[in-house]
């Protein structure tokens, strides 16, 4: 895996990076980030803040925050969406499809209990998040 990738929004205005390894890898099957994603599912990568950096354009990019645990950020002139800052996790999450330069490699499904697309790939379905992140930690069946 490459030290550092560079991602940017839809339109090229905001670019960021990421360094070093990221925290995790997977998919996130949440109401909210189904919604935000307009997708079935979310491709997540989890870094440490200190590891996401803005490189260009800081001065377009934008907020939202629906709850306390989540603030989402994305691009005033196109609207794309980046990274959501999880602060009572202390982690980043730069959306997989940001960052087409690392190499995906998903390791868990988080929030299964809320899928509306099965998926049968032989990684952990938790039902919500693991205990370390303040989930149960729980498994469900493919």
């Amino acid at each position: 895996m490459a030290d550092t990738n560079t991602g940017t929004c839809f339109c090229g205005a905001v670019e960021i990076q990421v360094s070093g390894a990221p925290e995790g890898m997977g998919y996130c099957h949440c109401a909210s980030c189904r919604s935000w994603s307009a997708g079935p599912v979310n491709a997540f990568t989890l870094w440490k803040p200190k590891a996401v950096k803005v490189t260009k354009g800081a001065e377009h990019l934008a907020s939202f925050s629906k709850n306390p645990s989540s603030v989402r950020q994305f691009c005033r002139l196109c609207g794309g969406h980046l990274m959501t800052d999880h602060p009572a996790m202390g982690l980043t999450d730069v959306y997989a499809a940001t960052i087409p330069t690392l190499r995906f490699e998903p390791g868990v499904h988080v929030n299964y209990a809320e899928t509306v697309l099965r998926m049968t790939d032989g990684l952990p379905k938790l039902r919500d998040f693991p205990v370390e992140l303040g989930g149960t930690g729980d498994v469900l069946p493919e």
